[in-house]
């Protein structure tokens, strides 16, 4: 019986916590350059990465995607290093989500 009960006992594990990628509204970085690395970085298509840009604008901030840890901050790192290079100052952040 205890080896049975054991079989059908599976370990409990916790999930990742996740963390959203956002970019942030300013007044510099064109509005085809958001759409450009949205569907660049975060495999979204043109409408919605027009719908995402829209938001940006009209409310300050913008959900590109949500991630474990890891990959959220490579994503800022890389969206930041393309920005750069491209002279562009658009800002890319992450925050955690509350469970």
């Amino acid at each position: 019986m205890a080896q049975t009960l054991a079989q059908n006992t599976k370990p409990k594990v916790k999930k990742p916590n996740r963390f959203q990628v956002l970019l942030l509204n300013d007044d510099y970085t064109t509005m085809d350059f958001v759409v450009e690395i949205l569907t660049k970085f975060f495999s979204k298509s043109e409408e919605a990465a027009q719908a995402i840009m829209l938001k940006i604008h009209l409310e300050g901030e913008g959900i590109c995607g949500v991630y474990p840890h890891d990959i959220a901050q490579t994503k800022v790192s890389q969206v930041i290093d393309f920005s750069r290079k491209k002279e562009q100052p658009l800002v890319c952040v992450i925050r955690e989500l509350k469970a």
